[in-house]
């Protein structure tokens, strides 16, 4: 029998977004076609989707780690790269998403119900994207982001509409598999049930799903035995049934006792909020409609007993009745019971008014939220460091190819136009003063300095080079070497040449001073 697995920790991450391709269309009698390099496809997403099929998480609790389908790269001749294909993982109805901390990211009800729980990296443009009327053949591209990453929580909880609750061996199991199809593990044993069970039933002209949950005990709220596993699937529940063992061999037990001990535990367990109703208010379990099955009523004492407690149940405002889930006896009653109050749950849900909308009193937007971006001014080692915080600036750190000065060009370019340059300046900062932009994973420092001019297009440098990066340490180009090994080699035979002369006119350099040994013109 396959283990059944109802919460698991899941780890997902979205594709990466392929990278933009550099190219230049060269053709015969067309050596400079213009640049036509093709844009990365983007990554693919993690997808959560219901499938009617699945009915355990086990298949994620032994593989955790999924990730969906990197871009490929664009290529030359203004072909794109593919998309990453996305992962598509099947759940079962009913399944929560949350986050480690408890907060609820989705609940899937309904066969087909997708959630986007990882989202696929963006793909890089490539330089026939990048170009225009003054940037004609831009020598980079940019880079294909990564997708997002995510820890979530799958916690899987039945949908049913009356749950059967109760001590271990109290007959819930064969009464279940008496009033439905449902087939559930039947023994003389307790605990014989160690997964909830569902079972659909017909009463009538309505049809409803009744779900069996493995024996309460005490203490099962706090984790003893298999309660707290399997209480949550009480949770979407509309009603509850208490089905109480009235032919119990055990004598310091008794069915009232054996209910007060129920109530309990369920008092006991905190409803999540997700399962609130349509007032926003969340109904505990306790508090929602409830019926007493006295079951074993064929078996010997049983009916006595049965017929001793019902007087005290009904005291206390409960409708009991007296069934036997193996001679049948009372269960049609029961089951036309249960079909009245799921009836009254769908009529009052389909009844029950909008929520009606809050009005929400929202800050007045600052320049620097409408910008996209916002600068923190912080300390490092006794000096001040600027961080820049936003969707855009951090998504361009990450497109940036570094290695390429004309990619960092277009970086500041683009950061300049976002207005970062100016709020720095507002805010006091210095040349040389250290900028960061990013988190503290994937952050870039580097050192400000505000002479750069934007406008790259309107230099002319050669492809892959900004000039206005020259001065802050770029790689010299061969012929810049050259030059610089050219002019060694003079400086090193003037000083020849010099050393020569002064050895020929009797000068000897041992002293340091022998300059100042030389005799006077005149003397």
């Amino acid at each position: 029998m396959a283990a059944f697995i109802d919460r698991v920790v899941l780890h997902v991450s979205g594709g990466t977004g392929g990278h933009g391709c550099v190219s230049i269309k060269r053709e015969k009698f067309k050596p400079l076609g213009g640049p036509d390099g093709g844009s990365g496809g983007d990554g693919g997403n993690v997808v959560l989707r219901v499938d009617a099929q699945t009915t355990t998480l086990l298949s994620y609790h032994h593989s955790p780690h999924r990730h969906a389908g990197n871009g490929e790269g664009g290529k030359g001749d203004l072909r794109p790269g593919k998309n990453g294909e996305s992962l598509v993982l099947p759940v079962p109805e009913g399944t929560v998403v949350k986050t480690r901390d408890g907060v609820i990211l989705a609940d899937l009800i309904g066969d087909g119900t997708e959630y986007v729980v990882a989202a696929g990296g963006l793909g890089g443009l490539g330089n026939a994207g990048l170009s225009s009327q003054r940037r004609k053949a831009p020598g980079f591209a940019l880079l294909g982001t990564p997708g997002t990453a995510a820890e979530v929580v799958l916690e899987l909880k039945s949908v049913a509409d009356v749950a059967l609750v109760g001590y271990p061996s109290a007959g819930k199991s064969s009464l279940i598999a008496a009033i439905s199809a449902a087939r559930p593990k039947i023994a003389d044993y307790p605990f014989t049930t160690l997964v909830p069970n569902l079972g659909v039933v017909q009463a009538g002209e309505v049809r409803y799903t009744v779900a069996d949950v493995p024996g309460l005990i005490p203490g099962a709220s706090q984790g003893r035995g298999l309660g707290l596993e399997f209480l949550r699937h009480v949770e979407r529940c509309a009603a509850l049934v208490h089905v109480l063992d009235c032919g119990a061999l055990e004598t310091d037990r008794d069915p009232v006792s054996d209910l007060e001990t129920i109530q309990a535990e369920l008092d006991a367990y905190e409803v999540d909020s997700s399962f609130a109703g349509a007032d926003g208010q969340i109904i505990p379990l306790n508090e929602r409609p409830r019926l007493v099955a006295l079951n074993k009523v064929d078996m010997p004492d049983g009916r006595d007993m049965a017929e001793f407690v019902r007087p005290e149940l009904e005291k206390r405002g409960y409708r009991v009745f007296e069934v036997s889930a193996m001679s049948r006896e009372g269960l049609r009653e029961l089951s036309f019971a249960m079909s009245e109050l799921v009836t009254e749950a769908r009529a009052k849900i389909e009844a029950a008014p909008l929520p009606v909308a809050v009005e929400m009193l929202r800050p007045r937007a600052t320049k620097a939220s409408r910008a996209g971006f916002v600068i923190r001014k912080e300390e490092r080692n006794l000096e001040p460091l600027f961080r820049v915080i936003g969707e855009k600036p951090e998504r361009w750190i990450m497109q940036t190819d570094f290695r390429n000065d004309e990619a960092v060009g277009y970086l500041a370019d683009r950061l300049a136009k976002l207005g970062v340059e100016n709020q720095l300046y507002k805010l006091g900062a210095r040349p040389g003063d250290a900028v960061v932009i990013g988190s503290e994973a994937d952050a870039v420092v580097f050192d400000w300095e505000p002479t750069m001019a934007a406008g790259a297009e309107l230099l002319g440098s050669r492809r892959g080079q900004d000039e206005r990066l020259a001065e802050f340490g770029a790689r010299p180009s061969r012929e810049e070497k050259k030059a610089q090994h050219e002019a060694r080699k003079d400086a090193k035979t003037a000083a020849r040449d010099d050393l020569e002369a002064e050895r020929k006119a009797g000068i000897w350099t041992e002293s340091v001073n022998y300059k100042h040994q030389l005799p006077k013109a005149g003397e």
